[in-house]
């Protein structure tokens, strides 16, 4: 395939994103807590967002890459997220977070695919980073640490994220899900995350949804024997498996795709407060797997951390020690 040329990345924008997305006293699902507030701000890294040249998965899509501006000129070499879209969508909906995380130093590769549940197409989309990284003409090339690499992604591209992780053999160590759909809304039943797939799975994982989203990622079981709810995916979760899991207060299921707030058509596009709430932890959760910050990790621990005393959070459960 071809790759994306040092050349077409110079050509592109570099935009600094400013230091914090607003005040946090003044937005809703604001932080409280050091660590939260810590990641809810911008990292240092000013950001570019370039677009693949040619296809980037299988099924011909392009990929967006959304990546700290300056990785062709460093020595270092950064960790990856690979990104998967909710129904019908491109990373254009979730520019606003994507970029927020790159902020932090992380290279995130999001394919253009806008049925994703199966997450073969971000498994493709980590592949066309493994050519990247190989590739002397490409402002990649011995930038990526593929020793620490993450998965996230929105509603179907949740259980994509996750599926990813589960059949990477081992190369995405965590994920952040948000707000994964329950198995009902599965059809096929392997466009979700299956239990088995679950059952068997290995790393760690975030579950992240919002106490408005009732219909389609609810907390509590309200019917059927499958996975139909937040605490089903995370009791079903082996316990090898480091996890948490955390409702936004207010949100509802597109809540995330903010640009931070959700706008004038927000309620029509279930969208209640914006992607505030979602910059905080999820970013700590991966600087923490990602990029070893054991004081982001420590936010997290069972019953104690950070986590557990965010106002704008509830239900919040985890086996982090």
């Amino acid at each position: 395939m071809k790759g994306l040329s040092r050349a077409a990345v110079a050509s592109l924008l570099a935009t600094a994103i400013p230091a914090v997305p607003a005040l946090a006293q003044s937005v809703p699902n604001a932080p409280t807590g050091p660590i939260e507030t810590k990641y809810y701000a911008n990292g240092p890294f000013a950001t570019t967002q370039a677009r693949s040249a040619a296809p980037c998965d299988s099924k011909g899509n392009q990929c967006d890459i959304f990546y700290p501006t300056d990785v062709a000129s460093s020595t270092t070499r950064w960790p990856l997220v690979v990104w998967a879209n909710g129904t019908a969508a491109t990373p254009d909906k979730y520019t606003y977070w994507l970029r927020h995380l790159a902020s932090w130093g992380f290279v995130i590769v999001a394919t253009r695919d806008q049925q994703t549940g199966y997450g073969n197409t971000a498994l493709d989309s980590l592949a066309y980073m493994q050519g990247e990284e190989a590739n002397p003409a490409s402002p990649f090339y011995h930038r990526i640490d593929f020793s620490h690499v993450g998965a996230a992604g929105h509603s179907q591209g949740a259980s994509g994220a996750a599926n990813a992780m589960f059949h990477s053999n081992g190369v995405i160590s965590t994920g952040v899900v948000f707000h994964l759909p329950s198995q009902m809304w599965c059809n096929p039943a392997e466009n979700c995350l299956l239990t088995p797939t679950l059952a068997g799975g290995a790393g760690s994982i975030f579950y992240v949804s919002g106490t408005a989203d009732g219909l389609i990622a609810p907390d509590t079981q309200s019917s059927g024997t499958q996975l139909n709810s937040q605490t089903a995916y995370y009791n079903a979760t082996p316990a090898a498996m480091a996890k948490a899991k955390g409702l936004l207060k207010g949100t509802n299921h597109n809540d995330i795709s903010g640009t931070p707030g959700c706008g004038l058509l927000g309620i029509l596009q279930s969208c209640n407060n914006g992607t505030y709430g979602y910059l905080g932890f999820p970013t700590a959760w991966l600087v923490w797997k990602l990029k070893g910050d054991a004081a982001a990790g420590a936010a997290f621990k069972a019953g104690s951390g950070e986590f557990f005393t965010a106002t704008a959070w509830t239900g919040q459960v985890s086996n982090v020690p």
